[in-house]
């Protein structure tokens, strides 16, 4: 017997999509990527925005998230599109937004893309792990014992139970550097001075010093921090993966959850990460 059809005329087809970078920041690092995207759902609705719906008994707005940072991190490169009734300035969608859309979730541009977001479109991310209390000198041995590794094994529970991943595959490169209020590593094995300030330069693979973390203010003042850019794999290969790993070559990690940002997601290029 075949299943009735939906009742009424058919959804309007969408005739734009807009591809939406976003930030989560705050507290909002803290919700679920599920929470967002309902958050983003009730968003739309409260701009006004003429969003195109699924046909079918049970339609649904057409939104398309990125995979979504874990919850408790913080993000500068979050990516959903959006496919829309009627055309719209993307200027103007971005502004609606923001003024519907909680604190803590921010849409920082907004652009015109029928590409959608196929996973060959975004292959690496760039994290930044901030490590209070941790001095360069004592992060970058550490550093590169873990680069010098050919694997890195680790284990974590998800959905799908227990998954076992090699870190050291994942990882393209790791630095690190000092937060604002911190003081710059004095020395590398080997006798070289690093140079200070924002002009610094990479001194070895694994410890190029960078005078200031950018970006986010809620940052602790003193410490180190580590930059990553970390291949999207299966399963994926997350930040805390990575420290996981530095924990097990070293007692210098403390065992508390760090505060970690991506900073940007898309392909790579020559000198890193390339946004969409």
């Amino acid at each position: 017997m075949s299943k009735p059809a939906p009742r009424g005329p058919a959804p309007p087809p969408a005739v734009q999509h807009l591809l939406i970078r976003y930030a989560k920041r705050g507290k909002m690092r803290f919700a679920s990527h599920l929470d967002v995207a309902r958050a983003f759902e009730r968003g739309v609705r409260r701009a006004g925005l003429p969003v195109a719906y699924s046909a079918g008994f049970t339609p649904h707005p057409k939104i398309s998230y990125a995979g979504g940072a874990p919850t408790g991190v913080a993000s500068e490169a979050e990516y959903l599109s959006l496919a829309l009734t009627s055309r719209n300035e993307a200027g103007v969608v971005r502004e609606r937004l923001n003024a519907a859309l909680p604190d803590g979730i921010d849409v920082i541009a907004v652009t015109e893309d029928a590409g959608g977001l196929p996973a060959s479109r975004l292959t690496a991310s760039e994290w930044q792990v901030a490590l209070p209390g941790l001095r360069p000198d004592d992060v970058v041995p550490v550093v590169q014992k873990f680069l010098a590794l050919t694997e890195a094994p680790v284990e974590r529970l998800t959905s799908k139970g227990m998954r076992r991943m090699d870190a050291r595959a994942a990882v393209v490169s790791l630095d690190v550097g000092y937060l604002p209020g911190g003081r710059p590593p004095t020395a590398l094995a080997g006798g070289d001075n690093p140079p200070s300030g924002p002009d610094a330069r990479p001194m070895a693979k694994g410890a190029s010093y960078i005078g200031r973390a950018e970006g986010d203010q809620e940052l602790p003042a003193e410490g180190s921090f580590l930059r990553m850019v970390v291949r999207h794999t299966s399963p994926a290969v997350r930040p805390d993966d990575v420290l996981n790993a530095l924990k097990d070559v070293s007692d210098v990690f403390p065992a508390g959850q760090p505060f970690m940002t991506r900073l940007a997601q898309g392909t790579l290029g020559e000198s890193g990460v390339v946004g969409l």
